[in-house]
């Protein structure tokens, strides 16, 4: 055990995991001793005999856990990131140990009690008292004894539910994956992306983690087609049961908790708030997005020379743009090389809105080679942390992109943030790594959760710079998306990876016209998830989905959302979000609440100056830094200068 790399903080720069001398029978030991562990800590603080202060409880707790927290965070990140059979073993085991010792925490009645006596005149303290309150009361703090039983019962369930529900997205996706020896079949993919499949005699190519896969709108043959659109969207038929079961578990729980449903439950400590917001805001945008839907496929039709079936969209999306803005996106990749994208993009609009500067570390390592570190500095050469980038798809990551933390900023423990960016992107056999323009703007979106994290300064953990209401998080990422076609900053970028030559100006314009066409189709296909997340989760307490195969239609018909041309973004068998834990679960329309917020300081920004230092450093100290702890709405109001609203969207999206 001395040997455990778990057992004492890492010695590496900002206590950046030391994930080369991380084994698999390290894991299980350090978790049970950091259980312990943290175990004494808690009940030290709960039976503490001195009068309960906010330092000797809450900050307490907050300092509690530490070897707890080394291993979790350095599993779940291979999990998701680098998920060998092993780790796979091991998560098996851990998750349903980690629920029932959450549940030893947040029912406590002894630390629940202490909590309660705690008062502080802080306002920060307040704010973090109140998250822990609602924490605890959420987590059946106030059950009975009997009741607390099955809650830990259900929340086991739950756990063990999610992590098959995963285990299945993952084996599904790499056995879905389209298998074909002739290369005539790949017709439209270009030789890169053709060699980056190829193994042995066959051709493979994986599935990504969405219902509409990118070579759809590639594939000149409509019998490939089809196929391929059959194997995303009919993937893991088992995660029916396990989602019907899913959802059914957590009504149960919610009406244990005090709450009508799941989504009443999820929604009270969301900026949202109610149930109602949430339906009326969503409610706003199905009807014009299937206006718009219906208008776009006529067009496609028209142009096809017959009826288009779901797997012909994208692909006749990108031939219409061809021809009504004579706009080509294969044009476009070779003016997006990954690293230019990076460094003279992402990072380049960084130093110019927040003064920050990145300096990469080659002698500090990811989880797998393929990883880059950077080290991240204020303007005043102040170090703030680490950012880690993890870009490119394997058979042993999940798909997606996503960013969350290694170490968590916290003035309180002393600790700079380490943040890691996991990308899907298709790693070239040889050569440049060429990005689509959606892959451009994915890198800038994740950054902009990065920077979230590196620009956090506040006093607590519980409250860093992504610890936000799950409706708002997808605010800052969304953005500094804006950055990306920046007239400033798509000059640094943008530029031809042989010839240095910069991106032509009529074909940024080309691009900019053409992805106002399909607006339709990406609103609705998102709505559909959301609305499909929404139905499972107002399932009321007892309901039982007797026939799960149906639900899906049948849900999405009642609201609207159910079209013969637009599946959801996510099937309800490989909707991950939802059903792998309680993550996204009634909380998928966040991206859409949060792109309100988004498109409101977009026009901020475009009135303020558009790209400036003054800019960013108001978002900077208004939002970013503050993380989670002040009341998100106020924060952003506070930039603003007004209340949000919703008119911007439905211009940007043509929805008005």
């Amino acid at each position: 055990m001395t040997a455990n790399p778990f057992l004492s903080p890492s010695e590496l720069p900002y206590r950046l995991p030391d994930f080369a001398a991380v084994r698999d029978e390290h894991y299980l030991p350090a978790f049970e001793q950091g259980v312990a562990e943290h175990l004494a800590e808690v009940d030290a603080i709960a039976r503490n005999p001195e009068p309960a202060t906010f330092d000797n409880t809450i900050a307490a707790l907050e300092r509690s856990g530490a070897t707890l927290k080394r291993v979790e965070v350095v599993l779940h990140t291979l999990t998701g990131s680098d998920a060998t059979d092993g780790i796979r073993e091991i998560e098996e085991k851990i998750v349903p140990l980690a629920a029932r010792h959450r549940d030893a925490i947040s029912l406590n009645r002894e630390l629940w009690a202490r909590i309660q006596q705690v008062t502080t005149d802080d306002p920060q303290e307040s704010w973090l008292l109140e998250r822990y309150r609602l924490d605890f009361v959420k987590a059946g703090a106030d059950l009975g004894d009997e009741e607390q039983e099955r809650l830990r019962d259900l929340n086991a369930q739950l756990a063990e539910l999610g992590t098959e529900f995963s285990r299945n997205v993952v084996k599904a996706t790499s056995e879905n994956a389209l298998v074909t020896a002739d290369a005539a079949d790949l017709d439209g993919l270009d030789e890169a992306q053709i060699s980056a499949i190829k193994q042995g005699d066959e051709y493979v190519l994986p599935l990504l983690n969405t219902t509409v896969q990118p070579a759809l709108a590639q594939l000149t043959n409509r019998a490939v087609r089809e196929r391929l659109y059959t194997l995303s969207t009919e993937r893991a038929p088992e995660n029916l049961e396990i989602a019907a079961r899913t959802a059914e578990i957590r009504a149960e729980r919610a009406q244990l908790l005090g709450y009508p449903d799941h989504a009443a439950y999820k929604v009270a400590d969301q900026t949202a708030k109610t149930v109602e917001a949430v339906e009326e805001r969503l409610a706003q945008l199905v009807g014009p997005a299937r206006r718009n839907v219906e208008k776009e496929a006529r067009v496609l039709a028209e142009h096809a020379g017959h009826d288009i079936e779901p797997w012909d969209w994208p692909f006749y999306t990108e031939q219409v743009r061809k021809a009504r803005y004579d706009f080509d996106e294969s044009v476009l990749r070779p003016y997006f090389e990954l690293g230019r994208v990076i460094e003279d993009g992402v990072f380049h609009a960084a130093t110019l809105l927040y003064g920050v500067t990145f300096a990469e570390r080659t002698d500090l390592k990811g989880y797998h080679s393929d990883m880059r570190v950077w080290e991240v500095f204020d303007e005043d050469g102040t170090a703030l942390g680490l950012f880690l980038l993890d870009p490119y798809a394997r058979p042993t990551k999940r798909g997606g992109a996503w960013m969350h933390n290694l170490v968590d900023q916290s003035f309180l423990l002393e600790e700079k943030p380490v943040v890691v960016n996991n990308l899907n992107i298709t790693k070239p056999v040889s050569g440049p790594t060429l990005l689509t323009f959606d892959e451009v703007e994915t890198a800038f979106h994740e950054f902009g959760h990065a920077i979230h994290g590196l620009l956090s300064a506040v006093r607590f953990p519980r409250v860093e710079g992504t610890s936000v209401p799950r409706d708002f998080v997808e605010f800052p990422s969304q953005v500094n998306e804006m950055w990306a076609l920046w007239p400033e900053i798509l000059a640094n970028y943008a530029k031809h990876h042989e010839t240095g030559e910069p991106v032509p100006t009529d074909l940024v314009e080309r691009l900019t016209a053409a992805s106002r066409f399909n607006q339709g189709f990406g609103t609705f296909e998102y709505l559909a998830a959301a609305l499909l997340d929404w139905s499972w989760h107002r399932l009321a307490p007892g309901e039982t989905v007797e026939d799960p195969a149906s639900f899906e239609a049948e849900a999405l018909e009642a609201v609207g959302a159910l079209h013969p041309l637009v599946r959801p973004r996510y099937r309800s068998t490989y909707f991950q979000h939802i059903f792998s834990d309680d993550g996204y679960s009634a909380g998928y329309y966040s991206y859409v609440w949060s792109e309100v917020l988004d498109a409101e300081s977009v026009e901020w920004f475009k009135e303020n100056g558009g790209l400036t230092r003054a800019g960013g450093d108001a978002f900077r100290e208004k939002v970013l830094s503050r993380g989670g702890s002040v009341d998100p709405m106020e924060a952003v109001t506070d930039f603003l200068g007004r209340e949000p609203r919703m008119e911007p969207l439905l211009t940007r999206k043509g929805l008005n």
